[in-house]
């Protein structure tokens, strides 16, 4: 069982997640460069931080139109995970398999912290592992994570139960608190915050690593 990481121009968490899933979990990882089109073999992908293609235009706009986009579309309408972390995120968005957009953070200023989040559904595998209300300590970095959407969107969210994560303490004025969503389906999630900062001791916590763990999980 193998996890693919997506490389874009411009990636610069792809060798953190590589770090967290193959160095701290011991999960066959490879790298994916944005040009290939072969995802063939592997069980999920990740879509990992940073500023894929500079972040000209809106972020994850041109990532949208990179040759490996259609497999990965096919990829997830038969089932396979994906996890989009960050720009990864807004990727998602910008594919159209997530709802809604990322915008500008509320007060115009990067945000970097380690920040307190609360588990809003165990639907899918990505936190069975916790209970609705369970509190998790992840970190975050980003300027443009401020999660927007229409109250058609949002309602049809909560009828999803797909509002997977939310912060306790809004950094950057994300509509209901939203830090992180999945498709209906629960196959795609979508966060702001990065697990694969939290998975070795030596970086002060683990509590990411059951959300990297069921990449490969059921």
């Amino acid at each position: 069982m193998t996890i693919g990481i997506v490389v874009f121009p411009g990636s610069n968490c792809d060798r953190d997640v590589y770090w967290a899933t193959d160095g701290c979990l011991g999960m066959s990882t490879r790298f994916l460069w944005h040009e290939s089109t072969d995802l063939d073999n592997l069980d999920a992908v990740v879509l990992p931080g940073g500023f894929s293609y500079g972040d000209y235009l809106r972020c994850g706009a041109i990532a949208s139109f990179a040759p490996i986009v259609s497999s990965l579309i096919e990829f997830v309408n038969k089932g396979g995970k994906v996890l989009g972390i960050c720009n990864g995120f807004q990727i998602l968005t910008e594919l159209g398999l997530l709802p809604g957009a990322l915008t500008r953070n509320q007060k115009l200023h990067f945000v970097c912290e380690n920040i307190p989040l609360l588990v809003s559904s165990d639907r899918t595998p990505w936190f069975n592992q916790f209970k609705c209300g369970d509190t998790l300590m992840l970190p975050i970095a980003h300027g443009e994570g401020r999660y927007q959407c229409s109250s058609e969107i949002i309602k049809q969210l909560e009828e999803e139960d797909s509002i997977a994560i939310r912060y306790k303490k809004n950094p950057n004025g994300s509509i209901n608190n939203i830090a992180g969503i999945t498709n209906k389906k629960g196959n795609v999630l979508g966060m702001m915050p990065h697990p694969e900062r939290a998975c070795d001791v030596a970086l002060g916590g683990v509590d990411g690593r059951s959300i990297l763990q069921a990449l490969l999980g059921s």
